[in-house]
């Protein structure tokens, strides 16, 4: 009754360092058996994996649907271009205000248009994390959590103060908060206290309701901001990480962790640290506060790219790219053990949208870019030259995530899994253009980056999505209503 064989691969999960030679077997869409030898007789189809390390698939846990593309559009090229880079769950922001939906509201009839939007489009499966922007939507949390499966919320901590790409703007206007409303650290500590209220509502799934903090703080990158284009020393993407100082970074989390405690919140995930004072501040936070369950975010964009060596204005992003000393620094936490995942921050802008006139400043790009094609080869090449073993890297890029946003069914290759298989050849040299990407946009950060592991092929839910590298058959990915059971 086996549906699919892979023969002959390498398996990696994230209970063991080294992979293991084996056979799996899928049986409606989910392992039925791991091991040697497996049978062919009966099976629907067999692949020989000729060696390849077999990863479970990349729950990448932080990208951008449809923030500067129509959501329909993004669901489809994004979700191919993340199945080249071996990802096969995506865990996508959406919030209320401009970008995105362009819309206001309460999320009972904002969420319905974003899943209606996203049905039928993808080619992996696909969640949603939630932004409370209004006090209004601190009351949703339950519903979002029981009716829609959304136990998994964000907190942008600067947009009440300072512009999504650089400069101050009016952000009232720009979230499209009502009126009388502010977005500040009074309603960062309510959106905590109603998480918390939402954990203590549904106990069964406590530990899967998590508030997740983009930490940056406004008025220090404002004040840097203004310093930075009036001394006129540093252009580029020097000149952004000066604008956007690691401090600024360091003092968000301590905020943040301080009104964790305060609110009695549990679960909170720091996000996309990308810098040694970041990762410092988080480290610290988890000593001071450990009745916390803190988890520690950085993107393979912090991990592969510096401001030198990164190709051009593409690279813009919050927070920036850094120093090749914040690199370094952001490897070695990674290597202690002090990072739970690493993901894409993926944000698809075309060329027309992401550079302003003139198209060399820096200040005038749209901030955020794709790269989730580049999550699993990039971190089995940087590792590799790092001795990060495979068994860690599964557990960066699919165990951890899977088990902190309720993914029950994903995050390893093992009996009652879903069959979320990405093949990875790690001796298959070649280098990042972005014309080979299936993503719409048409530039990359990565560009002429050496890389020398490849994902081959990749399997959701044992639909083979990606077959020689090469996209195939039709959209098979499906809404995760949380938990998946």
């Amino acid at each position: 009754m086996t549906d699919l064989l892979l023969k002959n691969v390498r398996v990696v999960t994230h209970d063991r360092d080294e992979p293991v030679p084996a056979d799996i077997a899928v049986t409606g869409g989910r392992i039925d058996r791991v091991g040697p030898g497996l049978p062919t007789d009966g099976v629907d189809e067999v692949i020989d994996g000729d060696g390849r390390l077999a990863f479970p698939g990349v729950v990448d846990a932080h990208q951008h649907w449809g923030i500067y593309n129509p959501l329909p559009e993004d669901s489809s090229s994004e979700s191919m271009a993340s199945a080249q880079g071996g990802v096969t769950t995506a865990l996508t922001y959406m919030r209320t205000g401009q970008y995105y939906l362009n819309k206001g509201g309460a999320y009972a009839d904002f969420f319905p248009e974003v899943l209606a939007q996203a049905e039928g489009q993808a080619y992996i499966d696909y969640g949603f994390h939630l932004a409370p922007m209004s006090s209004g939507h601190i009351g949703e949390l339950p519903d979002l959590v029981e009716r829609f499966g959304v136990p998994s919320f964000k907190i942008f901590m600067f947009y009440g103060g300072h512009g999504l790409h650089g400069r101050s703007a009016d952000q009232s206007r720009f979230l499209m908060l009502p009126e009388g409303e502010r977005y500040d650290y009074a309603h960062f500590e309510f959106v905590m206290r109603g998480v918390q209220a939402a954990r203590e509502r549904f106990p069964k799934l406590a530990d899967e309701i998590s508030l997740s903090l983009h930490c940056e703080t406004a008025e220090i990158m404002t004040a840097y901001t203004k310093l930075v284009e009036e001394a006129g020393e540093l252009s580029g993407l020097a000149a952004y990480s000066a604008s956007r100082p690691p401090h600024s970074e360091g003092l968000a989390v301590f905020i943040a962790s301080y009104l964790a405690h305060e609110t009695g919140l549990g679960n909170v995930n720091l996000l996309h640290l990308s810098s040694r004072k970041a990762l410092d501040a988080a480290m610290l936070m988890a000593k001071a506060f450990p009745h916390i369950n803190f988890r520690r975010e950085v993107t393979i964009g912090h991990l592969l790219a510096d401001i030198d060596t990164a190709s051009g204005l593409g690279a813009k992003v919050n927070p920036p790219i850094r120093p090749r000393e914040d690199v370094e620094a952001l490897w070695q936490h990674v290597l202690n053990g002090n990072v739970d995942w690493v993901v894409s921050d993926h944000a698809c802008c075309r060329e027309e949208l992401k550079f302003g006139e003139p198209a060399d400043d820096v200040f005038l790009a749209k901030a955020g870019f794709g790269g989730a094609e580049y999550l699993l080869p990039g971190l089995v090449t940087e590792g590799g030259r790092r001795d990060l073993s495979y068994g860690r890297i599964a557990a960066l890029t699919a165990w951890n995530p899977a088990r902190r946003f309720g993914l029950r069914t994903k995050g390893t290759i093992a009996p009652g899994f879903d069959a979320d298989i990405s093949l990875v050849d790690p001796d298959q040299a070649w280098t990042v253009r972005a014309a080979e990407s299936e993503s719409t946009q048409e530039y990359t950060p990565f560009e002429g980056f050496k890389l020398t592991a490849k994902v081959t092929d990749t399997f959701v839910r044992g639909n083979h999505v990606l077959d020689s590298g090469k996209i195939v058959g039709r959209p098979v990915g499906r809404y995760l209503s949380r938990p998946l059971v």
